[in-house]
């Protein structure tokens, strides 16, 4: 919280009724924390940050998008491997995507993303039970 206040400008849109999900929320709050710190470590804890949540067919879907420098297209396909980072040696485990991606699917779930030079997107859909 304390960053997106001094440098993040957040936007929020969210359906005006939002299904309830059958989940761990403890689980889900971790995949929450680790696509926002990413996507503020992409925007070098500077720009904008927009987090959309919506009812899709039999899905919760949400997206959290950025206007960070994107995810290089040589490494889009090992973002998910463990232990894969692009920050500096210190910096990050390389653990954090690949704790996500097994979280969804243990919520029957899927992820995906778009990046691209100043707009990354990560698309999450959650079954509606």
């Amino acid at each position: 919280q304390n960053v997106i206040n001094r440098g993040i400008e957040l936007t929020k849109e969210y359906d005006e009724e939002i299904p309830e999900i059958e989940c761990y929320p403890d689980e889900l709050n971790q995949v929450w924390v680790n696509l926002i710190q990413n996507s503020i470590h992409a925007m070098d804890s500077k720009g904008k940050l927009t987090i959309c949540i919506k009812k899709e067919n039999s899905n919760l879907r949400v997206d959290i998008i950025d206007n960070g420098k994107g995810i290089p297209i040589e490494v889009q396909s090992k973002i998910f491997q463990p232990f894969f980072t692009t920050k500096p040696a210190g910096e990050g485990s390389g653990l954090g995507l690949g704790i996500v991606e097994k979280i969804l699917e243990k919520h029957e779930g899927k992820i995906s993303f778009e990046s691209e030079p100043g707009k990354t997107r990560f698309t999450i859909l959650l079954p509606i039970k």
